[in-house]
């Protein structure tokens, strides 16, 4: 038995029937009684116990539906398989209703971490502080967007006189941020590759980055990565949530955290839209 069975089986109570490898990092694994799971490695410290409380967290709010949890470990998370299905125009306005519903369950402050996950998360790969503030936009400045644009100058991905492009900015913040709004309950990575069109017709979110968080950050990055149906997604949402005017031109201040956080993982290309996305932002 493999390790990743092993761990399977210690996690569910139950024996494997067998498994099959998806990528270095995921495999699918059979269990005697015919159920598929899911099993993930985290290296990174405390990644699986942060996931698996956000895919709990979101849970709670009995919305956007995510994979159950079946259990995790240093190093390990087990959680159920999704079978896939195809992007549909009614599935997007439901999701729409639904992620309204999510945002609106709240979170304690921004920044506030999941219960029972860690102060120190993670983003994909790149670390993710949830240290709570009460101001939205001094918040975003001093947790969201500073430290990542702080390692991409240190790694020379930006010049520092191209940093001062994004300072600037976040010193503006309070003046383009938009009517103040409570803590959502963030997916927080809702990136389309996270949004699982399912084979149920359903739509399943996955991999979360969750915390407390303002509702238009996750819009705005289903925007920045094309999420398929995205119009019919926000209407739904608009059914249930209008967003507060002026919503579409502060698209850009909330797609500047997830672009510096790429800029960080994957270098210049990203650190260029993220300097086109605050020239822009600014100018608007």
């Amino acid at each position: 038995m493999t390790v990743r069975s092993e761990v399977v089986a210690r996690l569910t109570g139950r024996a494997v029937s067998g498994e099959r490898p998806l990528s270095a990092a995921l495999a699918e694994v059979t269990l005697d009684d015919g159920r598929v799971v899911v099993v993930k490695r985290c290296d990174a410290p405390g990644a699986a116990r942060a996931e698996a409380a956000g895919l709990r967290w979101l849970a709670a709010a009995a919305s956007v539906r995510v994979p159950a949890v079946h259990g995790h470990e240093e190093g390990w998370l087990v959680v159920d398989r999704v079978p896939h299905g195809r992007p549909d125009p009614e599935a997007a306005v439901r999701f729409g209703r639904d992620l309204a519903t999510l945002h609106a369950a709240g979170a304690p402050a921004f920044g506030a971490a999941p219960p029972g996950g860690p102060v120190d998360a993670y983003i994909g790969l790149a670390p993710m502080r949830n240290e709570p503030g009460t101001d939205w936009p001094r918040w975003y400045a001093g947790q969201r967007v500073l430290p990542y644009l702080r390692r991409a100058v240190d790694e020379g991905t930006l010049r520092s006189g191209e940093a001062a492009v994004v300072e600037r900015l976040c010193e503006r913040l309070p003046e383009l941020a938009g009517p103040a709004e409570p803590p959502a309950r963030l997916h927080g990575d809702l990136w389309s590759g996270n949004v699982l069109w399912a084979a149920d017709g359903g739509v399943r979110l996955i991999d979360p980055a969750a915390h407390g968080g303002h509702r238009e950050t996750d819009l705005a990055m289903l925007r920045l990565f094309g999420c398929p149906c995205l119009e019919q997604v926000l209407e739904g949402y608009q059914e249930v949530a209008p967003l507060a005017d002026g919503w579409a031109a502060r698209v850009g201040v909330h797609q500047l955290f997830p672009l510096l956080v790429h800029a960080v993982l994957f270098g210049r290309g990203y650190a260029e839209q993220a300097l086109a996305v605050a020239r822009s932002a600014a100018a608007g």
